[in-house]
């Protein structure tokens, strides 16, 4: 009886220790979790720091390579040479030694892959997903590889920019929500076509009568399509 009593006892003050050890690792948890978005803060706003010190406006060039129905002979030259990272030059006359050197933040030549393309525009992506405004657009005359270069064709390593962006946020809204956050999402595809904007989204037999879309500025200063 003496052990059972002694037992007992033992376990009382130890239940008896269990709130106090409870608060503790709240307490605990609690100072953890803030350290945690310290630490996410302090992450943003470093990332956007350097990206800030790197150039807010950067300007990429990007070479497509010579393709069958170019209808080029083989041994024809073309008049674009990428000659390092950030410098290409343009020939006239099939001359190099007479071209003109342009100097961009980054250029990709005729044999860069769609992945290294979007892992240096990547960063951007992030900046977006931390909460700034972020524009990433592609300009070339007809044929130049816009296209390819954006949306890219197939589920693979052809794929382009935007289905790759759309990969990245999606995986990070997968890690935050592990981390308690919740996310509501929209998405909008727009064309301005002639002046006009039109949304690719919306199904070829869907009639929108006279109604067109405009942009317009809400009270707190962001913009939204009707």
């Amino acid at each position: 009886n003496g052990e059972i009593h002694l037992l007992n006892a033992k376990i009382k003050a130890e239940e008896e220790k269990l709130p106090a050890a409870r608060a503790e690792f709240a307490k605990e948890r609690l100072e953890l979790e803030n350290q945690i978005r310290e630490g996410a803060a302090e992450r943003r706003r470093m990332h956007n720091t350097i990206q800030e010190l790197r150039g807010n406006v950067r300007v990429f060039a990007r070479i497509r390579p010579f393709l069958p129905t170019d209808d080029v002979a083989d041994n024809e030259m073309p008049c674009v040479i990428p000659k390092s990272d950030t410098e290409l030059k343009l020939t006239t006359d099939g001359d190099e030694r007479k071209a003109t050197p342009f100097t961009f933040d980054r250029v990709f030549g005729p044999v860069s892959s769609q992945e290294a393309v979007f892992i240096e525009v990547a960063e951007f992506v992030q900046s977006a997903l931390d909460g700034y405004n972020v524009t990433l657009f592609s300009y070339g005359q007809t044929g130049s590889g816009k296209t390819h270069t954006m949306q890219g064709s197939g589920l693979g390593q052809m794929r382009g920019i935007i289905p790759r962006a759309i990969e990245q946020v999606g995986e990070y809204k997968n890690e935050l929500e592990a981390q308690g956050w919740k996310y509501e999402m929209q998405v909008s595809f727009l064309e301005i076509y002639n002046e006009s904007i039109r949304d690719l989204l919306r199904g070829d037999d869907e009639d929108i009568g006279d109604k067109k879309h405009e942009i317009k500025v809400k009270s707190d200063g962001t913009r939204f399509v009707t």
